[in-house]
């Protein structure tokens, strides 16, 4: 009798422990904010994943879209975490399509109207954000 007990309280168990993982996962919601696009391409930048880091800075969820070629096909788009400095208007690409980018550099955007926009709307955007 205490073998099936056992038995139960296992099967129980895993039978609790596989409906939680056929759970919907909840993700945070995505808000993608465009820019106006230049002769560099396209930038949209996720106002729900902006974010404080522990050094004040802003992290936020970016997506690139470079210009068709000149044949006209659409080329692939990439994602960036990118981590800006609003102080000095630098920026660093800490992921790139999920692979992280560990010591990244810190850049300005060296005239890249398209980098220039996607700082000063983040920056304002996080404003308010708690240090």
């Amino acid at each position: 009798m205490h073998r099936w007990i056992r038995y139960l309280g296992r099967l129980g168990l895993s039978l609790a422990l596989l409906l939680l993982l056929a759970l919907p996962a909840q993700a945070g919601s995505v808000d993608w904010r465009e820019l106006p696009a230049t002769e560099e391409g396209k930038q949209w930048w996720d106002a729900g994943s902006l974010r404080r880091t522990r050094d004040g800075n802003l992290s936020v969820l970016s997506r690139y879209l470079p210009p068709p070629e000149e044949e006209g096909r659409p080329r692939l788009g990439d994602l960036y975490v990118m981590e800006l400095d609003c102080g000095q208007k630098l920026y660093r690409d800490t992921a790139v399509n999920g692979v992280p980018r560990f010591k990244a550099d810190w850049q300005p955007a060296g005239g890249d109207q398209l980098l220039d926009a996607m700082i000063d709307a983040v920056c304002a955007a996080g404003s308010d954000l708690p240090a």
